[in-house]
């Protein structure tokens, strides 16, 4: 690791999984037997804005519930002590990397604790529900939606993304399907830049074939192993 300077990590489901986070994709159907064009649509809001809103209170209570595990844990570690550059870009709408002790943290796909006012275009940290349609703390507008990005619509922050990218050494990959896009492409752009890349899943992913080295086994396990052996080196 002597040559790595500049790291991109990027985390899914599979890093809070072991908190009791449900991974959008896992056995027996889909979050709370909802599907995704029910739940996770703009065309879902739009037809059916009570079950939507239902969902992510559900969701935003739920997460609130959980702890970080020793996957968020160590990447906090790696975080504080790494003198280099380093983002850990999270398709995760939780906040298990900060609660473990993260700081340098981009949520691409949102945060169940802030709502977007669609109005004057602003979001704010939002720990209670919406289904009430509650006044925008700002403009008092009665538009909040939860602030997370749905099928169909664009991650954010996708520019300092590849920045990032275009200065780092290495890609890690975290806990993810390889399923969904554009975050499934990241390990393909860092190939084409140039950059090291090594996957940490339970499972290979669909874009695994991308990465130069794939370690299989819990995220509880083989983050904080990687982390260890990245400090120590």
């Amino acid at each position: 690791m002597s040559q790595i300077r500049n790291i991109v990590i990027l985390t899914g489901a599979g890093i809070s999984a072991e908190s009791g986070i449900d991974t959008f994709r896992s056995a027996g159907g889909l979050w709370e037997q909802h599907r995704v064009e029910d739940v996770a649509t703009p065309e879902a809001f739009s037809r059916d804005p009570d079950l939507v809103l239902r969902f992510y209170d559900m969701r935003r209570a739920a997460i609130q519930e959980k702890v970080p595990n020793a996957a968020h844990r160590a990447l906090a570690e790696l975080d504080a002590q790494w003198n280099g550059n380093l983002l850990i870009v999270t398709q995760n709408v939780d906040d298990l990397h900060e609660r473990g002790g993260a700081r340098r943290v981009l949520h691409m796909h949102g945060e169940h604790l802030k709502a977007w006012c669609t109005s004057c275009d602003i979001r704010s940290h939002w720990r209670g529900t919406l289904i009430d349609r509650p006044c925008c703390p700002v403009c008092q507008a009665r538009t909040l939606r939860p602030d997370v990005v749905w099928f169909g619509e664009m991650p954010y922050r996708m520019g300092e993304i590849h920045a990032a990218l275009r200065e780092a050494d290495l890609f890690v990959s975290i806990g993810t399907s390889g399923a969904v896009y554009p975050a499934a492409g990241l390990v393909r752009t860092a190939r084409e830049l140039g950059l090291q890349t090594l996957e940490l899943n339970l499972e290979r992913s669909q874009g695994s074939n991308w990465f130069h080295e794939t370690r299989l086994g819990p995220a509880t396990e083989v983050v904080p192993d990687w982390v260890a052996e990245v400090l120590g080196g």
